[in-house]
């Protein structure tokens, strides 16, 4: 058995391998993006008004989607790409049509605000996107080692955060 670290400035085996690198990486883009309207730039007046009203949808379809993802979830949400401890594989839902839907909608959620704000915003969800790919992979990686049903589930659910787009 591995002694924990009583230093406190290294990180135990058991937290360090929960996939902190990507939650910190994705709030430094989540935040990039809730920032991106204090830079000064924003969309022409000539289109604002209809991208605001775009935004105001895909954001609220994101919100959506992601109280879905969550509630589904349950008690096996957490932020890092290894399984809890305490989850379930979910295959039903939303989970049904998409394996990752939780990540989709956060996509939503960034697009829907930099379309109401600002377009700068739009590089960040960019990132985001690329992160959450290889994010998904890695975790899918993970719930495959953990759960025997994965590779059915994923062969049958084939999108990956939106069905019919990706």
């Amino acid at each position: 058995m591995e002694k924990a670290s009583t230093s406190g400035s290294s990180p135990s085996p058991e937290r360090a391998d929960r996939g902190e690198t990507w939650v910190v990486v994705q709030s430094i883009l989540f935040v990039l993006v809730a920032t991106s309207p204090f830079t000064g730039v924003y969309w022409p007046d000539a289109v604002a008004g209809t991208l605001a009203i775009a935004g105001f949808v895909v954001l609220g379809a994101g919100l959506m989607l992601l109280a879905l993802g969550a509630v589904a979830l349950g008690r096996s949400m957490t932020p890092f790409p290894r399984p809890s401890d305490r989850g379930r594989l979910v295959q039903t839902g939303v989970y049904g049509a998409v394996r990752h839907p939780v990540y989709g909608a956060v996509l939503l959620i960034c697009v829907g605000a930099s379309l109401i704000e600002s377009p700068l915003g739009l590089v960040p969800t960019a990132m985001l996107v690329g992160l959450f790919d290889l994010k998904a992979r890695f975790e899918e990686r993970l719930m495959g080692e953990r759960y025997p049903a994965y590779a059915r589930y994923r062969a049958r659910t084939p999108w990956r955060f939106l069905p019919g787009l990706y």
